[in-house]
Order: C-alpha cells, then sequence, then structure tokens
C-alpha cells in the first residue's frame, strides 16, 4: 500500500530528508507491515482467495500480504514503483532466486505500475488489493484512483478490488502520534494537514475508478510494539514523517514521537494502541 500506513508526502521543498533507505525498509518489514495482517486475513477469507484465484497486489511493498495469499494457494503478482528496498525485500521472501527456498507457483514481482504486469495469453486477474490505507492525511487518496483503473484493464468481469482506510478517530489510538507529523512539518498549520476519515473516503475513489462498491467491513488492527524506540523505528518507516524531519531534524522528531507514544506505554515497556481499519470491495463493471 506506496505500500505504507499512509500514502508518503514530499516536504514542501521538494527535498528529502537523508535517511538508509535500506535499514528502513527493512524496519518496515519486520516491525510495521505485521500490523495489518488481521486486515489481509479477513479479506482473503471473505473473497475466499485460494489455489483458484489469481491476485494482482498493487503497492505490495516487502511482500506480506501477497505471501500470505501465496500461502493459500493463490497465483500472486505484487506490484510497486515506489520503493526498490521494499521490492527486493518482498523477492527474498517470495522468489527462490534470491531466497534460496522452494519455488512458489505463479508468484512475480514487477517494478513499475499495474500495466507493467500485462502478461500476453495469461488469464485475467481475479482478484485485486491496494492495502494501503487512506483516510489519515488530506490529499492521501490523489493517484490511487487512477492506479485502480490502471488496473481495470487485467482483470475478469466481476472481480473484486480491494481497498482500505483508517477507521473514526476515536477508534484509532494511533490518530494522536500520527498528528505529530503534520505539527512538526509546517508549523505554521498546525495539524490543518491532518484530517479524520471520512465515511464515503473509499466508495468515492472507487466511484473514480470506475468501480462498483459491493459490502464493506471493519477489522482491528491493534499496533503493538516491544517498546518505545521499537514503535518509533517502525512509525518513522511509514514514512509520513520524512516531511516533519526535512522541516526540524530527526534528534526532534524522535524525541516528539516518542513523548507522544508514553500515553500509550505498559508497565512492562512495550507500546499498544488499538485501531480499526475499514476495507471496501468493489467490482469490476
Amino acid at each position: 500500500m506506496t505500500p505504507t500506513l499512509v500514502r508518503q508526502h514530499l516536504p514542501h521543498t521538494g527535498e528529502t530528508p537523508r535517511v538508509d533507505l535500506g535499514a528502513r525498509a527493512r524496519d518496515w518489514s519486520e516491525i510495521q507491515e505485521r500490523m495489518l495482517v488481521p486486515l489481509y486475513e479477513t479479506v482473503y477469507e471473505r473473497l475466499e482467495v485460494g489455489p483458484a484465484s489469481r491476485l494482482l497486489g498493487l503497492g505490495c511493498g516487502s511482500g506480506l500480504a501477497l505471501l500470505i495469499a501465496a500461502s493459500r494457494g493463490a497465483a500472486v503478482t505484487g506490484v510497486d514503483d515506489a520503493s526498490p528496498q521494499r521490492l527486493a525485500l518482498a523477492r527474498e521472501r517470495l522468489l527462490p532466486s534470491t531466497a534460496g527456498t522452494r519455488a512458489r507457483a505463479a508468484t512475480r514481482l514487477v517494478d513499475g505500475r499495474p500495466g507493467d504486469a500485462a502478461e500476453a495469453d495469461a488469464p485475467p486477474y481475479t482478484v485485486v488489493t491496494a492495502f494501503e490505507p487512506i483516510g489519515c492525511l488530506a490529499g492521501d487518496s490523489e493517484g490511487l484512483g487512477e492506479l485502480l483503473a490502471s488496473a481495470v484493464p487485467l482483470c475478469e468481469r466481476g472481480a473484486p478490488v480491494v481497498l482500505a482506510g483508517w477507521g473514526p478517530p476515536e477508534r484509532c489510538a494511533t490518530t494522536s502520534v500520527l498528528r505529530v507529523a503534520t505539527k512538526l512539518s509546517d508549523p505554521l498549520r498546525g495539524t490543518s494537514g491532518w484530517r479524520p476519515a471520512l465515511r464515503d473516503d473509499l466508495e468515492e475513489v472507487a466511484h473514480r475508478a470506475g468501480l462498483k462498491p459491493d459490502g464493506s467491513g471493519r477489522v482491528a488492527c491493534p499496533f503493538g510494539y516491544a517498546d518505545v524506540d521499537n514503535a518509533v523505528r517502525g512509525l518513522l518507516s511509514t514514512g509520513l514523517f520524512d516531511a516533519a524531519i526535512s522541516a526540524t531534524d530527526q534528534v526532534q522528531v524522535d524525541k516528539e514521537l516518542a513523548e507522544a507514544l508514553h500515553p500509550h506505554q505498559r508497565r512492562d515497556g512495550t507500546v499498544w494502541m488499538p485501531n480499526v481499519f475499514r476495507y471496501l470491495i468493489a467490482r469490476v463493471p
């Protein structure tokens, strides 16, 4: 989902902070990505993803959602043009040429857009997923409708397309922590860059892509971390705080992020933030 919990936005200056992209991708795959496993599993169960499924994962990132689908017997293709580092980790997980494990049948990873996943004489995709949640920042759904529309020609008629979004702020404890990003990235605007998830966010994106909504659901996806440092690394790996780092510095962002996490820290040092995410199933006309 960019395979992040929220879509990445470049700083207002157009500059990006100097970070170790390889280390950040590893933090994503080892710490943060697993937080959405309940969402992946719920969707796959509802759609009965299995050996008869041919799944296209948009913004596949480091490939955990694809791995779960493949373990259910599905033929999976992942596309991503945002992070070569995450895609390299997906190859380690899913492709025998780099992982040195037993081959996973019918698995492809494509550095590019949905059109780059087209194969001559291949059967159409039966399921499409866009698991990166929207509904956290103003404008974080920009480009998603176009991305989904470009995948439609590759799918069979009636194929389900899954979109995901943050739930209501009162159901998402992480909301208060994410507001730190907008506060630091643009102090004059404060938290105005943040906005609460709206009921029809996902439906509006589906309509823009020419899809027909056909059901939705909510899934509890708590964010749990070993300690505050682990939580900071996980949240930074989303890319959401890059603008804040550019506007201030890494030390200040780490400090304020850690402070925002303290209310969610338990006596044993672990960090726990209950969240609810919403998903929409739309159909290819």
